[in-house]
């Protein structure tokens, strides 16, 4: 999560035309593109920091703003703002209010800008310093989903700092939540950025999950579906025994209350779980049994 340098991503210098910039990014996305790439998480982050990389370079405004002011291209702004405000303060110092007296001459030096923001000396030291807001950070966690089902600390590094997070049960697959100020240093004496973290949840179990419901098959014997009868059941925190109802067809659906997932910062609040049947037919059947079924023909069952 560190500053990215979107020439080396597009693997390209500061002179590269319009069309450069095109080419490069239309041969780099062909090669990391996830359909050619799956379930290569290398691949899937050189992918985004391309397509980010691209955004900005193709824009004229942006790259702009992104050659003069590197990582804090996003702040350019605030930074004019801040440099027309300091202009302003210097010129008048006794003579004609429409006299710039900088020391230097022409327009004021671009380093004299930076160098009042960030702690010059003299005079430009004693002004009031402008605080610019840190740069926010995005980041992808992956979790199995049996993770996701209890409260859990996790930590992670952060541009070369770990924070410990706590993330609640239930949390939802492409859920973001904010960390406060765990994102880029403040300028200036401004406040730090965010850091934003969106989860993708992999499901390594046999349910499907949608919200805090959970949905699973369970297969049954052609006996206990038509007598009914009892049969152990896997719950996501155990085994239940359930009763089935005698004339239980295929393809029925039972709910088990509080049995889904736990629902997202409500604590000891579950969903449901949805179990349907699918009843077993007998692949191939011995002399008894075929004399069985039809008598039961014959009884027009």
């Amino acid at each position: 999560m560190e500053f990215i340098d979107y020439y080396k991503v597009l693997e390209l210098d500061k002179s590269a035309s319009s069309a450069d910039i095109k080419k490069a990014y239309r041969k780099l996305a062909r090669k990391y593109h996830p359909d050619l790439n799956p379930n290569n998480k290398e691949a899937e982050v050189k992918f985004k920091q391309i397509n980010e990389a691209h955004e900005v370079l193709s824009d004229p405004e942006k790259r702009k703003k992104y050659d003069e002011y590197g990582k804090d291209w996003q702040h350019a702004e605030e930074f004019e703002k801040a440099k027309a405000q300091q202009r302003q303060s210097r010129q008048y110092s006794g003579g004609d209010p429409f006299t710039y007296s900088s020391g230097g001459g022409g327009a004021e030096d671009f380093s004299d800008f930076f160098e009042s923001m960030f702690g010059g000396g003299g005079f430009r030291s004693q002004r009031r310093q402008t605080g610019f807001r840190g740069q926010d950070f995005n980041a992808e966690l992956q979790l199995n989903l049996t993770d996701a089902y209890k409260t859990h600390k996790q930590t992670l590094s952060v541009n070369q700092k770990n924070i410990r997070i706590t993330i609640p049960a239930g949390i939802e697959n492409g859920q973001t939540i904010k960390i406060k100020e765990h994102g880029g240093p403040g300028i200036n004496g401004g406040p730090n950025g965010d850091l934003y973290i969106t989860f993708s949840i992999n499901n390594n179990t046999n349910f499907k999950r949608e919200g805090a419901n959970l949905y699973k098959t369970e297969e049954i014997e052609l006996t206990t579906a038509v007598l009914g009868g009892e049969i152990t059941t896997e719950t996501f925190d155990g085994k239940v025994k359930l009763k089935v109802a005698p004339g239980t067809q295929n393809g029925q659906q039972v709910k088990l209350k509080g049995k889904g997932f736990p629902v997202y910062k409500k604590e000891g609040d579950f969903g449901d779980l949805f179990i349907t049947y699918q009843v077993k037919l007998p692949k191939t059947l011995n002399d008894k049994q075929k004399a069985l079924f039809e008598e039961l023909k014959q009884e027009n069952l």
